[in-house]
């Protein structure tokens, strides 16, 4: 494997044999975008515009609970989108976890906005191509990750579980989503020193979904109250966190698979992911997601709720996953099928994944049942998703080293025959 010169994070970065071939057969940001508007630019600019507009909230957040009364931009735009008692309600329940750790947390969400606004001008840098640019730029974008999440991490470690904002299960997913976010950005940064482009992309695409959680989650504070009239902010947190990091994971998917056009990758032939594999995954996600489902309605009303916020979500992530699946299988794109067939088995896992990690939750943590199922539901697409990217990556790792040994097979001279025994042959023949 040779080095690259990259040291950015980003997409489209490096130098190198894939570097070469992605021009060559329109792989990167900003390849085979087509004429006409379509969903990919719509979607950009839409992240484009909720991350411009979440950058000043973020930034402003704890404001308040450093000074009282200081303006705090998204609680004026909460309390006019619900209510002034909805915001209240919120600060209060905040103040008792933020307030014995808000220096680490001001950081936080400080360097979150600012993330928020890098990430735009990471994806456009590398669309134009400006690599110096991308380089320097990505360079603070992975140490501004580093630093804000040191400061969340510090937040969950000095907070009880129990005692955290939203409870034990928020503060399982909030662990969860740091160490994706922290894992993904070194995974993205080492693909780019080692000359990976691709895996770059996706490990950093991945990343920033991660990150993509926090402005997500503020918009269905303004949104679900209208749907669940009267529940607090930490039920609406309940309700949110079944599906928020299933969707931020699926995006990165979509995003990694839109600027990927490539029909193969050098030296990956056949499936990790063959009929077998993808009927057994199958079986045990509906063994899982039957456990949920019958766990959840076992909860009374808060369950059915819970259930529906998770089910909804994960059907429409499942059909177009196994949708595109097959149809890159019509068109004859070899890579493209393989990458979701992987992320297939994972999105058909992620059940059977969560229903085994509800006891144990239960047995490590002494939590509850219905605050296990949040935690565990909440947890698992993302991990699973997580792995994924994992796999895939390990799918082109091999690929190349597949290569590599062909050509040195190549280049190696064919060994001498050997020598016949030079000791003398007796009259019988024998040695």
């Amino acid at each position: 494997m040779g080095r690259s010169t990259s040291t950015g994070t980003g997409t489209g970065t490096d130098t190198g044999t894939d570097a070469r071939t992605s021009a060559r057969t329109g792989t990167g940001a900003g390849a085979g975008s087509g004429t006409g508007i379509g969903w990919g630019r719509v979607s950009a600019v839409a992240v484009t515009v909720v991350c411009l507009v979440y950058a000043p909230i973020a930034m402003t957040e704890l404001w308040p609970y450093a000074t009282p009364g200081a303006p705090a931009l998204g609680e004026w735009l909460l309390g006019r989108s619900v209510s002034a008692e909805f915001v209240a309600d919120a600060v209060r329940d905040r103040m008792g976890p933020y307030t014995r750790s808000l220096v680490p947390l001001i950081v936080h969400s400080v360097l979150g906005g600012l993330l928020m606004l890098l990430g735009p001008v990471q994806l456009l840098s590398a669309v134009r191509r400006r690599i110096r640019l991308h380089r320097a730029l990505g360079t603070v974008f992975a140490a501004t990750v580093y630093v804000s999440m040191a400061g969340a991490a510090l937040y969950l470690l000095r907070t009880p579980p129990a005692e955290a904002f939203s409870g034990a299960a928020f503060w399982i997913v909030l662990a969860t989503i740091l160490v994706g976010t922290v894992g993904s950005v070194t995974f993205g940064v080492l693909a780019a020193v080692r000359g990976f482009p691709d895996l770059h992309q996706r490990w950093l695409l991945l990343c920033y979904g991660f990150l993509m959680t926090a402005p997500l989650l503020r918009i269905e504070w303004g949104v679900l109250p209208a749907l669940y009239p009267g529940l607090s902010l930490q039920d609406i947190n309940r309700v949110a966190i079944m599906h928020l990091g299933a969707l931020v994971a699926f995006g990165a998917l979509l995003a990694s698979r839109a600027l990927d056009r490539r029909t193969g990758v050098p030296g990956a032939t056949g499936t990790w992911a063959p009929g077998p594999v993808l009927v057994a995954a199958h079986v045990l996600g509906a063994a899982g997601l039957g456990w949920i489902v019958y766990a959840l309605l076992g909860q009374g009303t808060q369950g059915r709720r819970l259930l529906v916020a998770y089910l909804v979500p994960y059907a429409l992530t499942y059909a177009v996953v196994a949708v595109r699946a097959t149809r890159a299988r019509g068109r004859g794109a070899v890579w493209a099928r393989e990458e979701w067939r992987l992320h297939l088995v994972a999105q058909c896992l992620a059940p059977a994944f969560s229903a085994v990690t509800v006891p144990v939750l239960e047995r490590t943590m002494g939590l509850d049942r219905l605050t296990s199922l949040i935690a565990g539901v909440g947890i698992g697409a993302g991990m699973l998703s997580y792995a994924a990217v994992a796999v895939v990556s390990l799918r082109v790792l091999h690929g190349r080293e597949v290569l590599s040994r062909q050509r040195e097979s190549a280049e190696d001279p064919p060994a001498p025959p050997a020598l016949a025994a030079t000791r003398p042959v007796g009259a019988d023949g024998s040695n």
